[in-house]
């Protein structure tokens, strides 16, 4: 019994510890003249689920959650975050060539027409990140018509 406790409280102590070990957190105050949206003609309801669905992980600004001010959890979602931006970075869209561009437009096709965007993880927690059926085929439609138009 007292092997737990003391197990218990190394954990303990160690939890609080890693409190004070912060992370960098993806905010912004400015929106970039690169970015997605103003570089696009973008309609309101596929700016809106654009952003809700996808700017958390693939912008230089992320709305977090309260959890994000515990750790280990921010440093998991930062890893996301890095993750994401590294794959598609929204707010730098414009300095892009053509062709990387299209290419990226195709994968936003797939990845939302095989469910693998947004990811699962964030959509358990976020559930208004769900697309619906009729927001898919409304995002890819668009998406389609800006991928033509390169």
């Amino acid at each position: 019994m007292k092997i737990v406790k003391i197990i218990a409280w190394v954990a303990l102590i160690t939890f609080v510890v890693i409190q004070f070990f912060p992370v960098n957190y993806n905010q912004s105050e400015t929106i970039p003249q690169t970015d997605f949206m103003l570089v696009n003609n973008v309609p309101a309801t596929v700016k809106k689920s654009l952003q809700v669905s996808c700017y958390d992980c693939h912008s230089n600004n992320t709305q977090y959650p309260w959890y994000n001010k515990v750790q280990p959890v921010a440093w998991f979602l930062e890893g996301h975050i890095k993750e994401g931006k590294e794959e598609l970075n929204f707010s730098e869209w414009d300095n892009l060539s053509n062709r990387r561009k299209t290419s990226k437009l195709r994968s936003i096709i797939k990845q939302i027409e095989s469910d693998e965007m947004p990811l699962s993880s964030y959509t358990l927690i976020h559930k208004e990140a769900r697309f619906s059926e009729e927001e898919k085929t409304i995002i890819i439609q668009w998406i389609t018509l800006l991928d033509n138009s390169l």
